[in-house]
């Protein structure tokens, strides 16, 4: 989606993909395929660019501040970059910059796990700093029993960000967000080794989500509040507007994401994912420094989508205006079910709505994987809603 942003600016592509067979590779002309986690393979490939910037979170910050070192813009850096990477290093600055958040620690055992619960009450929520998404490296920890489990899951590797080895480990990595912080910034000779943090449990009434853009100057453009409903810790729906929310507490929660993406230093698309209290209080709980499923909607329902306006920031260009096209746009993802001949289907997706724009982004079909969206538009929320997962749930086979 970013390279069908940057075909009508003209903006020359360049892919590094995992595999040929990844959504981007399909469609970006003389894709490079390699290991993003292999010094010699990343360094090649950004030697002809100009600006390299991301579409995960994953890439190694030793790693990026290597190609910093030698003149290439990383956009966002790696110094801002870290903090959408390790979940430790995100709430120690976000606390210090007095942005809400749950209560939170860094917890090196199950019993001091268990010790936290006891303060903050059961369950509460165990995180892996490094390597989680989508769910995964999340536990919701409901007893001193199930402690232990979280901690079984980081005796072995999670993801590409915890790639090491052994005499490489970052000294401390483990004993608490100060080293986790000074690890992950590079200062002790690797990628350190994911630690648990322990978060209280917030027992949300919905989840929301604000994108901002930000250019290396500083100049930002901040999109409307989205409601979002996830479900087993996947995105499903977005709805934007954030239904029901007066205009003086979307502009407060539109200037708390402009603040962070500030002290930050990030440059490109920064995605603050929040979590509102049953009253009324919003506390952060993810970030992530890059287009998110959370802005899908913005590409037919926004002025300027957040692909574009992720490479105007990047590119340094002016951003373009975050307004919406429609006074309801609600996107809704589509999951692995089913049906396995999605192209096969539009036909009675648009029998039913011709209306409903739908993106397919070329995976196979398993179960729950995100395989594709619907973005629908209106003046009703429920209507809206109600069109949006019609054409989901026909795509997912669930109807």
């Amino acid at each position: 989606m970013l390279h069908e942003a940057a075909t009508p600016l003209g903006l020359d592509v360049r892919l590094f993909a995992e595999g040929p067979e990844t959504s981007a590779a399909q469609v970006v002309p003389g894709t490079t395929v390699g290991d993003y986690t292999d010094a010699a393979e990343l360094d090649a490939f950004a030697a002809g660019c100009d600006v390299v910037t991301f579409d995960h979170e994953h890439v190694p910050t030793a790693l990026l501040e290597n190609l910093e070192r030698r003149g290439i813009a990383v956009r966002p850096g790696p110094s801002a970059l870290v903090h959408a990477q390790d979940k430790a290093v995100m709430r120690e600055r976000l606390t210090a910059l007095g942005v809400p958040c749950p209560a939170w620690r860094v917890v090196a055992s199950p019993a001091e796990l268990a010790e936290f619960a006891s303060e903050h009450g059961w369950p509460v929520i165990a995180k892996t700093s490094r390597g989680g998404y989508d769910g995964k490296g999340v536990w919701k920890v409901g007893s001193p029993e199930e402690a232990s489990e979280p901690f079984e899951a980081i005796t072995h590797e999670l993801g590409p960000t915890e790639r090491l080895e052994a005499e490489a480990e970052a000294e401390g990595a483990a004993s608490g967000a100060e080293g986790a912080a000074s690890a992950a910034e590079g200062q002790g000779g690797g990628v350190p080794r994911p630690v648990i943090l322990a978060e209280e449990f917030v027992p949300f009434v919905r989840e929301l989500s604000v994108l901002v853009a930000r250019r290396p100057g500083g100049e930002t453009a901040v999109y409307p509040v989205s409601e979002t409903v996830q479900r087993d810790g996947i995105c499903h729906e977005t709805t934007t507007p954030a239904p029901g929310m007066d205009a003086g507490r979307a502009s407060g929660l539109q200037a708390m994401a402009i603040e962070i993406a500030d002290a930050l230093g990030v440059v490109g698309l920064l995605a603050v994912e929040l979590m509102e209290h049953p009253d009324g209080r919003v506390v952060v709980n993810e970030l992530a420094m890059r287009p998110h499923n959370t802005g899908h909607w913005s590409i037919e329902g926004a002025v300027t989508s957040q692909f574009e306006n992720h490479l105007r920031a990047v590119a340094d260009l002016p951003l373009g205006p975050t307004d919406l096209r429609a006074p309801v746009v609600v996107m809704s993802n589509v999951l692995g079910g089913d049906r396995h001949d999605l192209f096969g289907e539009l036909a009675e997706v648009w029998r039913e709505n011709p209306a409903v724009k739908v993106h397919l982004y070329g995976k196979g079909v398993r179960p729950g994987r995100k395989v594709g969206h619907v973005t629908t538009f209106g003046d009703d929320v429920a209507t809206v809603q109600g069109a949006a997962r019609a054409a989901s749930d026909y795509l997912e086979g669930i109807r």
